[in-house]
């Protein structure tokens, strides 16, 4: 048998004073980096390794478009003058292209694009105040009339007589004239997304699928275009 070559351990004594030395060093980079982490941002290295970490959870959940919605995304995008990239990231953030089950949040927003009721149907409505869950009826939820009557957003897409933010179709139209109307129709994309749902880090993740669909849309169209 071989002999097992002895290896040397350090004492309880000295493991203690190393652990009692990284102490302060540890500290100190903490406060350095605390304090000069702007500076340090400038540098490139840390910049790109700053994104590329703070990506790394958006590209391990990335799903691809079904290809069966993007039609309706172009057509509604058509229609209101808009990216149809745009809405493909909206209805990835709100509801992962339509694979939450329920189509309801904790907060009342409904359907794959997630509109609050009063969103929808309109604010105008005497019931909608705070977050915008109201007390409307079901029927009048999807009435094209009322909504009209209360300056909703909601649009009856596929002509059924219903403005339905659980039928795909109504639902996308929906977030397009919404999204139009607040900013997207004339180029100001974040003020559009803002409005959609106020918080900056929603604004964020909605640009990084854009622009991510975008440069997808452009690699694709140049493929094509090689192959003529």
């Amino acid at each position: 048998m071989k002999k097992r070559k002895k290896t040397k351990r350090l004492s309880a004594v000295t493991r203690g004073l190393l652990i009692i030395l990284m102490v302060p060093i540890t500290m100190t980079l903490f406060v350095l980096t605390s304090v000069y982490w702007g500076d340090l941002q400038r540098i490139p290295i840390v910049h790109t390794l700053t994104e590329t970490l703070q990506d790394a959870p958006k590209k391990m959940m990335d799903i691809d478009i079904p290809e069966e919605y993007i039609p309706i995304y172009q057509e509604a995008a058509k229609e209101y003058e808009i990216p149809w990239t745009l809405l493909a990231a909206h209805h990835r953030i709100e509801t992962k292209f339509s694979t939450m089950d329920p189509l309801l949040s904790p907060v009342g927003a409904e359907g794959h694009m997630q509109f609050m009721p009063c969103t929808f149907v309109g604010w105008q409505h005497p019931s909608c105040s705070g977050q915008g869950k109201g007390d409307i009826s079901e029927e009048d939820k999807t009435n094209p009339d009322i909504i009209a009557k209360y300056g909703g957003y909601g649009i009856d897409a596929n002509e059924d007589g219903k403005a339905d933010p659980y039928q795909l179709d109504d639902a996308v139209f929906s977030a397009a004239n919404y999204l139009a109307s607040n900013g997207a129709a004339t180029g100001d994309l974040e003020k559009a997304i803002y409005m959609y749902n106020r918080s900056d880090e929603y604004v964020e993740d909605i640009l990084y699928y854009y622009n991510k669909y975008e440069e997808e849309k452009g690699s694709k169209g140049q493929a094509a275009s090689s192959e003529q």
